[in-house]
């Protein structure tokens, strides 16, 4: 049922959205019962499109389609509706590379930038889990085995030259969604943005520090060019907690729009980026004092172990036998040949890893100063301890971009977490401060 063309372009709202389904025969065997009966619910939450889960009495279904408009803002800032079309062929590449770690695509509208998946249940949103204090033991396996195969798979170490080449191009048209990335993330929290917001008052000599700053704007704009210029692999784009649902035993990663080809550690920066926030945010979330520091501690470690599991799995993926046209096998034969190679993906993953670090601290600056924040800060309802949990995120971010070359472990970021989560010279950082 993908791929379907059939159409025009119109916003389906409840009445409309029930009749289209119903003129889809698999879909309505799914759903079971008479149209009429069929529960409709918008759920959308983020910032671009609509969402629907739809149900009837054999079972669900969810129902994402692009809007014409960045939702967040409304008509004033039109959006392709091409989007859909990536993140169809997104889901459908990442199905094979990764089965199981993204939700099945039962049907596909080109003209109504329309998606049918399956309903994912009872799965929640990552992020909320990680509000509310829940540790999710499946997370670090399913997360670094759909990094790993999804970057590997689509990069020049498993793909001919040609065959890579056909894949940017298959996403170079995804550009509207790349400039997006390019002034929310890279550029704009460092300068003055009608859209710009942050914890006022507490953060305002923050935000003018970090507007005045130099060598962090070296530092973003090298990390932009990166974002531009190296098309290493397939990119998800946007991965973030918030873009992956979980239960204890199951992940999914859904929302691929922003695909593209780019540089790896783009994606893996964003797991990590995620998860330092949600560490640094949970001081001021109400719970008990030994539940806190049982999620914190376990944040921490899933920080460690997603890089240096997904380190260790994309490398065996390179040692299993790489097929693609870089480092070809018959510049590297014998034992010498063998240690070489060796060596130079150990250094590969150092640089990827520096990347990581880099993008980690991009992601993290944008959702405290930029347009579109999240949840783990936002529903710290005392704006001055947001602040202060907010200050400490920043303070690690602007250390990991511009002082990159000091991380040379995963354990070198947590460690510096455990500091400036524990700081007490806040007032150096904000003097904005009440009291």
């Amino acid at each position: 049922m993908s791929g379907d063309r059939a159409g025009h372009y119109r916003i389906l709202h409840e009445g409309d959205l029930r009749d289209y389904l119903a003129g889809l025969s698999g879909l309505r065997a799914l759903l079971g019962g008479e149209p009429a009966s069929w529960s409709i619910t918008e759920v959308g939450d983020g910032n671009l499109n609509l969402v629907f889960i739809v149900k009837g009495a054999g079972g669900g279904i969810a129902v994402k389609q692009a809007l014409p408009y960045v939702r967040l803002v409304g008509e004033s800032w039109p959006l392709p509706l091409s989007r859909a079309h990536y993140e169809y062929l997104a889901l459908s590449r990442q199905a094979q590379l990764a089965p199981g770690l993204v939700p099945a695509v039962l049907h596909h509208n080109d003209a109504l930038a329309l998606t049918v998946m399956e309903l994912l249940e009872p799965h929640i949103i990552m992020r909320k889990g990680l509000v509310a204090g829940k540790q999710y033991p499946r997370f670090v396996d399913d997360i670094t085995a759909f990094m790993a195969r999804t970057l590997f798979f689509t990069s020049d170490l498993a793909l001919s030259a040609a065959e890579k080449k056909e894949g940017i191009a298959a996403f170079a048209g995804n550009h509207a969604l790349c400039k997006i990335t390019e002034d929310l993330i890279f550029t704009d929290p460092y300068r003055i943005a009608e859209q710009n917001r942050w914890t006022a008052p507490y953060l305002d000599s923050l935000a003018a520090e970090l507007r005045n700053d130099m060598e962090l704007h070296v530092s973003v704009s090298r990390l932009k060019l990166k974002f531009m210029a190296s098309p290493e692999a397939l990119l998800h784009g946007d991965l973030h907690t918030g873009s992956i649902m979980v239960t204890e035993s199951e992940t999914r990663v859904i929302d691929p729009e922003f695909a593209f080809y780019g540089p790896m550690g783009f994606d893996s920066g964003a797991v990590l980026a995620n998860l330092l926030m949600a560490y640094f945010a949970s001081v001021g979330h109400e719970r008990a004092a030994g539940e806190r520091a049982a999620f914190e501690g376990w944040v921490l470690e899933t920080v460690e172990k997603v890089w240096t599991e997904f380190a260790r799995k994309f490398l065996d993926l390179w040692r299993a036998g790489a097929t693609g046209d870089a480092y070809p096998p018959s510049l590297f034969t014998g034992d010498k040949g063998a240690a070489r190679l060796e060596t130079e993906r150990q250094a590969y993953m150092q640089r990827l890893f520096a990347d990581t670090v880099g993008f980690a601290a991009a992601k993290i600056i944008r959702r405290i100063f930029g347009l579109a924040h999240n949840i783990d800060f936002e529903l710290i309802e005392d704006a001055g301890k947001r602040a202060v949990s907010e200050a400490r995120a920043v303070r690690l971010a602007r250390a990991m971009m511009v002082e990159t070359a000091t991380f040379r472990t995963i354990a070198d970021v947590t460690g510096a977490a455990r500091k400036l989560r524990d700081a007490r010279e806040l007032r150096e950082w904000m003097p904005d401060l009440p009291g």
